[in-house]
């Protein structure tokens, strides 16, 4: 998983003109999050070389009804954070966008950064105070129409509405170092 939020996008949805209110039942499987990080951010990102050590994962727990997905570039799901998070403490939850991903982008989306009044809501990198932000988990939530995401005080919750624009993206892969 990167270590920084490298873009702001929607679960689902590409137009300026929608709204959080304006989201729709769809699944990880066919989400537009996910068709954008496996093409374009893949072919982006990689170059021939690099991509040759990337592995194709299998993914579950994408959430109720979803099927398991084949992918090169994926978000963890809630079980693979939780066992992050185990393994490495909550901190690890806690991002920070890149000066990209709070850039307003066509579609919208700007990166949602919190303010430095909570010390829940920032980190301090390298002696300054910095405010972290939302990012998408892979999981489908509470309804059909959202997603679960990782929100203040380094939480695991289950309401992010599919169309927000204020989300991060933390991509993950796998790597064939063999």
């Amino acid at each position: 998983m990167s270590e920084y939020i490298l873009d702001c996008k929607r679960y689902h949805g590409k137009s300026a003109n929608l709204k959080w209110r304006d989201c729709m039942e769809m699944t990880w499987h066919d989400c537009d999050l996910r068709e954008w990080l496996n093409d374009e951010f893949y072919n982006a990102a990689f170059s021939d070389a690099e991509k040759q050590f990337i592995k194709t994962t299998h993914c579950t727990d994408n959430g109720e009804g979803c099927p398991d997905t084949e992918d090169k570039v994926f978000l963890l799901s809630v079980a693979e954070i939780n066992d992050l998070s185990e393994s490495h403490g909550k901190d690890l939850r806690r991002a920070v966008g890149t000066d990209f991903a709070k850039t307003k982008k066509p579609d919208g989306c700007s990166l949602y950064v919190y303010d430095k009044t909570n010390k829940d809501n920032y980190i301090i990198r390298d002696g300054e105070e910095v405010g972290f932000s939302w990012w998408w988990l892979r999981t489908q939530g509470n309804k059909p129409s959202r997603a679960f995401f990782v929100g203040t005080g380094c939480s695991v919750r289950s309401y992010g509405n599919n169309s927000i624009d204020g989300y991060g993206v933390r991509p993950a892969l796998n790597m064939n170092l063999s």
